[in-house]
């Protein structure tokens, strides 16, 4: 099996080439939260953040994504939800800055919220991952643009209602790259991302994976976070800290289906699997 032959070009993220097509990336997830739906978060501690950012690096990690507020649903889970952005950048700016001075890959902010973008761009962040796909925060395109970063453009919407959902989660991602371009933001530095489990119940994400070549209509690269999310423990009845092998699977079929880029809790093991789908999906020799 082998991806059908595209052009997304290259994105230049922290002055590192993206050769989209040539290989998966992988993108370290860094909960700076005391409430992470994967259970991995660091609390606020700095130290041990930039301990995991240097282990992910370590173990081959393309990017780092940092984040100060849980998006797992309040509603089920106590004390989760959304902060104030004095009191995420409090937690996210302190461990870019700290993690800046000693990666050399690139750092991604996970945030909505243009003030919190801002800052966390100022303190060393090279790319926006942005959950509601500039529609949230609409000021948060222009601090993109105008400091020249990438984006990450998720679907995302408040419930699950469709009536036709690949076809809607494209037209979804095909309107927020519209609203970016206008906003001045190069289409060079746009990712799409179908956004797993975000306004998806469990069928409509296992669709959506089987289905992920669709969203190469868009013609931009694509960006896929499915682990250790509650699909897998739906699909395996196991608790979270033991989906690493469903999110083997949905790696897997990721890059199979055509992502671009894995957003990963599990990286050292990820990065292995990212390897060995490549070298069956794009090809493989000795030489």
């Amino acid at each position: 099996m082998q991806l059908r032959s595209y052009d997304r070009g290259v994105t230049v993220i922290g002055g590192r080439p993206f050769d989209w097509g040539s290989r998966t990336y992988v993108m370290g997830v860094i909960n700076v939260t005391a409430d992470s739906f994967s259970g991995d978060g660091v609390g606020f501690d700095i130290d041990a953040a930039v301990r995991q950012a240097l282990d992910f690096q370590r173990w081959g990690a393309d990017i780092v994504d940092i984040g100060g507020e849980s998006t797992r649903p309040a509603a089920i889970y106590a004390g989760a939800g959304p902060v104030s952005a004095s009191e995420e950048l409090s937690r996210v700016v302190p461990v870019i800055e700290a993690a800046a001075r000693e990666l050399t890959i690139p750092i991604s902010i996970d945030t909505y919220k243009a003030a919190v973008a801002k800052e966390a761009i100022s303190a060393g962040a090279a790319m926006v991952n942005d959950v509601w796909a500039l529609g949230r925060d609409p000021e948060i395109a222009a601090v993109a643009a105008e400091a020249a970063v990438p984006v990450v453009l998720m679907h995302n919407q408040a419930g699950t209602e469709y009536r036709d959902l690949v076809a809607e989660v494209i037209g979804g991602l095909r309107a927020a790259l519209d609203r970016a371009v206008r906003a001045g933001i190069a289409e060079e530095n746009t990712v799409v991302d179908p956004g797993m489990g975000f306004g998806k119940t469990a069928e409509h994400n296992l669709e959506i994976l089987r289905r992920l070549h669709e969203l190469s209509d868009l013609g931009r690269p694509i960006m896929v976070g499915m682990s250790r999310k509650s699909t897998i423990g739906y699909v395996l009845d196991l608790p979270v800290e033991q989906r690493v092998e469903g999110t083997a699977a949905t790696v897997a079929m990721s890059i199979a289906g055509g992502a671009d880029i894995v957003r990963v809790h599990d990286v050292k093991e990820m990065v292995r699997v990212a390897r060995m789908s490549d070298a069956v999906v794009r090809g493989w020799s000795r030489g």
